[in-house]
């Protein structure tokens, strides 16, 4: 298992590096000059230019450059913004609350309703799985922005339910939530319909393995075959395909975000690009891509615990 885990590490550890690389990188792929690039376009006076190559060190070697970038990010520097002249850390620190707890948010609904609607599918059979898969397989077609202007126009608007923008910041973590459960429904309704049909496949595809007509022939409690052999094989393939959607969900925070007014790190994203603040831009993206990938890592890690037979195969 130790081993299983130091592979599963390292991995990770490679897959950020490499990250990290094409992040940094991006400022010398991108047309022009870094000056260029890093000041937006914008005209600067020699005194501007001698600052940006100080602070960049663009007289030092690329591969310099890079690990002075990669020490300071991971002591918590994430450089000057070049527009508001602010930290990035505290630009970012400000925000990464938001998107945090929409995805935490978009997440739980995900598993409460889609695992629950995909495992009431496949066990129940009939009307009730027609029903499941149709609905499921329509939500799952809706993308984030259309959903958000459906439930805004419906709930917000119409009903006057919910609020129609904002996150609620200041109002307690209620408010908070109260605020964020449109955006985390928009942002979730895909996912939801995808690990819906997931589920409810992976559930059938054990319930026709052997060993469970074998337990029902002798006579085990169906409760107790459903937990311990059906739903634990079941979720192997679930929790893969959870992974894969909860980190998707934070490359779709961005879309949500923007069309609920949130003041999270798919908005400053956004804004950071339209004024081509450069600093913000490397800085949200290398945090949204190490989300992502630690996700998957963690998606990864729990398949063994499932399942140990897993963690011996790999490791054989």
């Amino acid at each position: 298992m130790i081993r299983f885990l130091l592979g599963r590490l390292g991995r990770l550890v490679a897959i950020l590096v490499l990250a990290s690389m094409l992040v940094f990188a991006a400022v010398y792929l991108a047309p022009g000059s870094p000056i260029s690039v890093l000041s937006g376009g914008r005209s600067l006076t020699p005194e501007q230019v001698q600052r940006l190559t100080e602070q960049y060190h663009l007289d030092d070697p690329l591969w310099t450059r890079y690990w002075d970038w990669l020490s300071a990010v991971l002591s918590g520097d994430l450089g000057q913004s070049l527009v508001s002249r602010e930290p990035v850390s505290t630009l970012v620190a400000d925000r990464a609350g938001t998107t945090v707890l929409l995805v935490l948010y978009a997440t739980v609904l995900i598993v409460v309703i889609g695992l629950t609607a995909g495992a009431i599918a496949a066990l129940r059979g009939g009307l009730t799985d027609t029903a499941i898969v149709m609905g499921t397989g329509a939500i799952a077609a809706v993308p984030s922005f259309v959903a958000a202007t459906g439930l805004v126009s419906v709930f917000a608007l119409r009903l006057a339910w919910f609020p129609v923008f904002g996150d609620g910041a200041g109002s307690g973590m209620a408010g908070r939530l109260w605020h964020l459960t449109l955006p985390a429904v928009a942002l979730a309704l895909s996912a939801m319909g995808v690990s819906a049909r997931v589920t409810r496949t992976s559930v059938l595809h054990e319930q026709d393995n052997e060993f469970v007509h074998i337990a029902r022939i002798r006579g085990l409690p169906n409760a107790r075959i459903l937990r311990r052999h059906v739903f634990r094989n079941a979720l192997i393939p679930v929790t893969t395909a959870l992974g894969i959607t909860v980190a998707g969900l934070i490359a779709g925070s961005v879309v949500v975000e923007q069309a609920f007014s949130l003041s999270g790190l798919g908005t400053l994203l956004v804004q950071s690009v339209q004024v081509d603040d450069f600093a913000v831009i490397q800085a949200v993206t290398l945090i949204l891509v190490t989300a992502f990938v630690i996700v998957n890592t963690v998606a990864d890690l729990v398949h063994p615990l499932l399942d140990p037979r897993l963690q011996k195969g790999r490791s054989a």
